[in-house]
């Protein structure tokens, strides 16, 4: 059973390996889920994966800011969203505080940067250096798409221009939203026009319009072209107190691609929740047993046989 309110670096001593765990304390889990589509779905799935080992889950709907402050205050356990290193300033704090443990990327190749279409990409522009040339940058009518206005990535753009990176100084910032920077995009790929604008992935954009993340030299958008880490943060005396779980929750990893594809059917084609995340864990087997590796029902028993039989 789910309830829904509106509104980690492993520490030494928590061990997930080794054949037998000590008995968890808790039956319930209340996870952070900010309303974002990927943190939405891939914390269905992870609902409905402990439900058949004996737990229940509460959704706090709350921001990833408030959601740290409950995470240290002890109003909820897990979040699945820790996302690095746009969350760094509420990590450092929680981590400070003593507050949360570190679990490690939850999702593999996570990424966001200056992006293009699949037939730009093809036609070799693959790099942010080579918007400085002219005749590149007038293929791309010296424009950049983004979100809103006042968000850290269009800030960070707005300060790639001011500074002339990539010969960006005379090129015009289209700001909206996300919705419509996308409808943008959708309308270029249409035509197969030029356009360049500000992807990430997971999102449902990757696997809609074949989306590419140009490299930069710059790390205009942080360290690494931009790569970013997606980390699983527990609330340490929920780690500590209940290991079955906490090492559950440690081995369910994804990859970016895979969080594309069930954002795309649940945020693009509007699919209910309950059935993306049901039909995800019905068409991976193989990966529900790699998240299950070594994790017994709370009672005990075979956690792979009981989550089989609940699809």
């Amino acid at each position: 059973m789910r309830t829904h309110y509106t509104t980690l670096t492993l520490i030494a001593g928590l061990t997930l390996a080794g054949p037998a765990l000590a008995a968890d304390r808790d039956d319930r889990l209340r996870l952070v889920v900010p309303p974002w589509p990927g943190v939405t779905v891939k914390s269905e799935i992870f609902s409905q994966l402990i439900e058949p080992l004996g737990y229940s889950t509460e959704i706090l709907e709350v921001s990833s800011t408030v959601g740290y402050s409950t995470l240290q205050s002890g109003d909820s356990d897990a979040f699945l969203a820790g996302w690095m290193p746009a969350q760094q300033e509420s990590y450092d704090a929680a981590m400070e505080a003593d507050a949360i443990v570190d679990l490690g990327n939850n999702v593999n190749g996570a990424r966001m940067g200056f992006a293009v279409p699949d037939y730009v990409y093809d036609a070799g522009i693959t790099s942010a250096e080579q918007l400085a040339d002219p005749e590149i940058a007038e293929r791309f009518e010296r424009t950049i798409y983004s979100i809103e206005s006042g968000s850290t990535v269009t800030d960070m753009i707005n300060g790639a221009i001011e500074a002339d990176t990539h010969g960006l100084g005379d090129w015009e910032l289209m700001a909206s939203s996300t919705p419509g920077m996308l409808s943008e995009v959708d309308g270029a790929v249409e035509q197969e026009r030029w356009i360049l604008f500000y992807g990430w992935t997971p999102h449902w954009m990757v696997p809609e319009y074949d989306v590419h993340i140009l490299e930069d030299s710059a790390d205009v958008f942080g360290a690494d072209s931009g790569h970013s880490d997606v980390k699983t943060i527990v609330a340490k005396d929920y780690a500590e107190a209940n290991p079955n779980l906490a090492r559950l929750l440690d081995q369910f990893v994804l990859s970016a691609d895979e969080q594309s594809e069930f954002i795309l059917e649940y945020s693009l084609k509007e699919r209910d929740l309950e059935e993306v995340a049901h039909d995800w864990l019905a068409a991976h087997p193989e990966r529900v047993a790699e998240f299950l590796e070594g994790v017994e029902t709370r009672d005990g028993d075979d956690a792979r046989a009981a989550v089989e039989a609940s699809l």
